[in-house]
């Protein structure tokens, strides 16, 4: 039985095979759903530099990994983006832009190409140009649409990312058509996953079990009919699946995040651990930070486990759920994941979802993020 900071597992045989680079928390959208911590304002000040972020790239290629994604926020608002992407390209990495879309252009999307990006995956909000603008929090939709279009006409690989909340999971069936029309190889309908800003906004957006399966039956439907013209993912939340989702393979097994200010995360989301102090590349090497922090060893394996994921013959599956969604709704990043029917804590989980099934107008408003960053200034 493997112990915490034993030997790590798993497909990355130790490595982490997969790097993300948040490159920046800034972005013009205002997203109610967004991923970025709730104060990525104090960050603003203190990104990495063009050769810390080189740094980070060369050594994380040297431990192993093969694949990079530049995320954010927003990664286009960093000028120095395509020189990034050489220099991962050139190490022979397997690179991936995640993006909104706004910020590219006909001429930067070549000069992405001629770096070496070999895939884009485009966040979307709706095939309903109204509901995309108010989950954006700025009118978006006509840009989005745009962009889709020059990047399929670059010849990029594209996945075509729509986050899924009960806003728009009725326009499930237009959402496939339009992804189709645009072209795509894959449509990721992702159902919110509750952090930082979504979890602010639960009670507007958790869809119904009934819409769920109404929305998967949809997908089924276009399965059948699309057949391999087009993959359809559908992300199902973890509050409906009885069991937590197996977060990031297990902690700090194959999965790496550098913040914007260089902290490595075992996860983007693992900021929200605020009991954890999360060791940075401009005062340790990656592999240190990798191998040897008390941070990365914290929750690998299963020596950390309380009951009953101790004891649970499925914790070599899940690996206990996401520590992210136990801190946040248990306030003890070690508690089995609410996510779990097993779970003492998963009360929680059945109260939110009965409060989804509350009438739209009775449940409070959507809270906006605030400070989108104006696209007329560019990030360093």
């Amino acid at each position: 039985m493997s112990k915490a900071g034993s030997a790590l597992r798993l497909d990355g045989d130790g490595k982490p095979i997969w790097v993300l680079l948040e490159l920046t928390y800034q972005c013009p959208l205002k997203c109610v759903f967004c991923s970025n911590p709730v104060d990525f304002d104090r960050y603003r000040e203190n990104e990495l530099s063009t050769e810390e972020w080189k740094g980070v790239i060369r050594d994380a290629r040297k431990m192993g990994a093969m694949q990079i994604g530049f995320s954010g926020g927003e990664p286009t608002l960093r000028k120095d983006l395509e020189e990034l992407v050489a220099e991962a390209n050139d190490l022979g990495y397997y690179t991936n832009l995640i993006t909104s879309g706004i910020g590219l252009t006909s001429k930067r999307l070549a000069a992405l190409k001629e770096a070496g990006l070999k895939h884009i995956q485009l966040g979307f909000q709706s095939s309903d140009r109204d509901t995309a603008n108010m989950l954006a929090g700025v009118e978006s939709f006509d840009r989005k649409l745009a962009i889709a279009k020059e990047i399929k006409a670059h010849g990029f690989p594209m996945v075509l990312n729509v986050p899924i909340s009960r806003h728009n999971i009725a326009q499930v069936p237009e959402i496939i058509d339009l992804a189709s029309e645009l072209g795509m190889e894959y449509l990721e309908l992702a159902n919110v996953q509750y952090y930082n800003w979504a979890l602010l906004n639960r009670d507007q957006l958790l869809p119904t079990r009934e819409e769920l399966e109404w929305a998967e039956a949809e997908v089924n439907k276009a399965r059948q009919r699309l057949g391999d013209a087009m993959t359809i993912f559908f992300v199902i939340p973890d509050y409906y699946e009885g069991r937590p989702k197996a977060c990031m393979n297990g902690w700090g097994s194959i999965h790496l995040t550098i913040a914007p200010d260089g902290s490595a995360l075992p996860c983007s989301q693992a900021r929200t651990i605020d009991t954890l102090a999360f060791p940075n590349i401009r005062e340790h090497s990656l592999e240190w930070l990798w191998r040897e922090s008390p941070t990365f060893q914290k929750f690998r394996g299963d020596g950390w486990m309380k009951e009953p994921c101790r004891s649970c013959d499925e914790r070599e599956k899940d690996f206990g759920g996401c520590r992210c969604q136990a801190l946040l709704l248990t306030g003890d990043a070690a508690n089995a994941d609410p996510a779990c029917s097993k779970s003492p804590h998963h009360h929680i989980i059945q109260q939110a979802i009965g409060e989804s099934a509350i009438p739209d107008g009775k449940a409070g408003s959507l809270i906006a993020r605030q400070g989108g960053y104006r696209l007329g200034r560019e990030a360093t």
